[in-house]
């Protein structure tokens, strides 16, 4: 199984010279955030992945997560990691300093979590869900709520968690069915159950801050009826300390594909005795309150599905560069040679690589214009980033996902048979990956969030200044054999992605269905469309830096190729999606459901 090796070097690119995070530092907030402190953040993470989170992977996947009578116990080795994590600062990183955190840009911490996602996909989901749930009680908690429970959540001595699917209610979130009944002194009592609640108990923190979807009596059907609850695992004194047990409990763990080693509950509330929540937001306002966490949770499942790719791509090179198999076509040197010189070896490691840098590159601009949203001074340029991260979102986390599932797969065919034997290692990889399309919304669902809502938004203000922005930038690149083939499919991708989102805002009028038809293969056109550009930016600012003498021509030489190859043998694939995202419902609905089952 080969090691992970944290790509700092290919992360500086995309900070620095891709999305230019330069743009994020600057603001008053962020002003400490120099180019060497975002090194130094970098290299501290990728050695802290490297030496304590990557060898726990493997242990994770054979011995997970145990149900015992005093509540879940964590893999072996994983509370110790854990408590490292915290000692060193790593949740809190971008936590707010008013709270203990070290205050640093979004977009920085979205790059440490990719790198604690590709060493460990299991472990780094219970950072992920107390970030989430630290998001949510940040912007709709009282004082008092913030004052309670932020800064423990920040330093990492408590952790968080988020409770939402009920065996009813899965994405139809309105169907649950967990009440919250008024005790009179300003509290509730939460009784219900909740499935698939991921690190729902373990033994890394001591306590857990769970947020909960429940009901208030007489409240309105469907979401508009859903507030939001603070379930703390222990109850807190008014000195802070800890008090007694609530009535919170796991009950059981699933036996799951993968990810062994992070802890998917069935959680029950209320069942043996007293289990007392604090409401957090307004009341019936429960939804909103929880998309704090769920958009935050979003944009990381996309991150972790580049992390799994990343890893993915690690393993099937190394891989590929051992196994020595056959005489390799068109080599010059005799063979037999190793399989990593073979053309269609080749071909799946290039696409694993381009489209892991394009997906990277894209989540990396998500968490910029996050960052650029909540505190530009400007309100214009808040509302501009603010329009373009909603956009994002959706496709960052699908394509961010997908292309983690579909990069462990081909990495298990450069394995061979290897591949499917489970001591290599690729085969947890695609395992553990396998949850990320289905995670915070299944993929159809993010489609339909883009087409149902990103694009209608503010009469699509948001994705033309988007397509403008790329379709501008492709202008300008140079019109040599270098760059000819990128520019030409690039501004096919812009043209194509044009059409059809008209084509879509013009269906949301006549028939929604017809939209909805095509919305996962658009969301597939827009995202490469944005992953070429984002490509293209790199290879330009490459050929900059080499004209100009840089040192590193190898790198640099290599993001070049690497734009080349994704514009000349990804994009292609995507640019015949046009007719089926336009093609409409009909055939979608040709044959009676009841002759679909068996």
């Amino acid at each position: 199984m080969a090691d992970y090796i944290a790509p700092t070097r290919e992360m500086k690119f995309v900070l620095k010279d891709v999305i230019d995070i330069a743009e994020v530092t600057a603001l008053g907030r962020f002003q400490d955030a120099s180019d060497d402190i975002i090194d130094a953040v970098l290299e501290e993470a990728g050695k802290f992945c490297r030496e304590v989170l990557s060898p726990l992977n493997a242990v994770g996947d054979k011995q997970g997560a145990q149900l015992t009578a005093d509540g879940v116990v964590a893999s072996p080795g994983f509370k110790e990691a854990y408590q490292a994590y915290a000692d060193n600062g790593w949740t809190s990183v971008c936590g707010d300093p008013a709270y203990g955190g070290q205050g640093l840009p979004l977009t920085l911490g979205s790059a440490v979590y990719e790198f604690v996602d590709a060493a460990n996909m299991a472990f780094s989901l219970q950072p992920m869900l107390t970030t989430g749930a630290i998001e949510s009680i940040l912007a709709h908690g009282t004082a008092e709520q913030k004052a309670i429970y932020l800064e423990k959540m920040i330093s990492g001595q408590w952790g968080g968690s988020m409770n939402l699917t009920e065996p009813g209610a899965g994405t139809d979130v309105g169907a649950l069915k967990t009440k919250a009944e008024p005790a009179g002194d300003g509290t509730y009592h939460i009784t219900g159950q909740k499935i698939f609640i991921t690190w729902g108990d373990h033994d890394l923190t001591e306590n857990i801050v769970h947020l909960v979807l429940a009901r208030t009596p007489g409240s309105p059907e469907g979401t508009k009826g859903i507030s939001l609850f603070i379930v703390p695992k222990y109850l807190v004194n008014e000195d802070g300390s800890l008090g007694g047990r609530n009535d919170a409990k796991c009950i059981s763990l699933e036996h799951k594909l993968g990810i062994h080693g992070s802890p998917t509950c069935v959680m029950a509330f209320g069942e043996e005795s007293d289990c007392i929540g604090y409401m957090i937001g307004a009341e019936h306002k429960g939804m909103a309150a929880m998309f704090t966490m769920m958009n935050n949770a979003r944009l990381n499942v996309g991150i972790q599905g580049v992390g799994s790719s990343e890893r993915a791509l690690q393993m099937a090179t190394t891989f590929a560069a051992d196994r020595i198999q056959g005489k390799a076509i068109g080599a010059t040197v005799p063979g037999p040679h190793a399989i990593i010189e073979h053309a269609d070896v080749r071909r799946m490691l290039m696409t694993i690589k381009s489209t892991t840098e394009a997906a990277r590159a894209l989540t990396m601009l998500n968490a910029k214009a996050l960052d650029l949203a909540e505190h530009h001074p400007d309100e214009d340029v808040r509302q501009a980033n603010k329009g373009l991260a909603d956009l994002l979102t959706p496709l960052s986390k699908a394509y961010g996902s997908d292309i983690g599932v579909e990069n462990a797969s081909l990495a298990v065919q450069v394995h061979g048979g290897m591949g499917f034997v489970e001591e290599t290692g690729i085969a947890q990889v695609y395992r553990d990956t396998r949850i990320n399309p289905i995670y915070e919304g299944t993929n159809g669902v993010q489609a339909m969030d883009l087409v149902g809502r990103k694009l209608p938004m503010q009469g699509g203000r948001f994705w033309r200044a988007l397509l403008k922005d790329i379709g501008e930038f492709t202008t300008t690149l140079p019109d040599t054999d270098e760059f000819t083939g990128l520019k030409v499919n690039m501004q096919q991708a812009v043209a194509a992605s044009e059409e059809c989102a008209e084509w879509i805002v013009v269906q949301q009028g006549v028939n929604m269905r017809n939209a909805l038809a095509g919305s996962s293969p658009f969301l597939r056109l827009l995202s490469v469309t944005v992953g070429g550009y984002l490509l293209a930016k790199g290879a330009l600012a490459a050929r900059t830096r080499l004209d100009e003498g840089d040192e590193e021509q190898d790198f640099l030489q290599a993001k070049i190729i690497t734009a080349r190859f994704y514009a000349e043998q990804i994009v292609p694939t995507t640019l015949g999606l046009k007719s089926s995202i336009m093609a409409g419902d009909e055939l979608f609905f040709g044959i009676p459901s009841e002759q679909l089952t068996p």
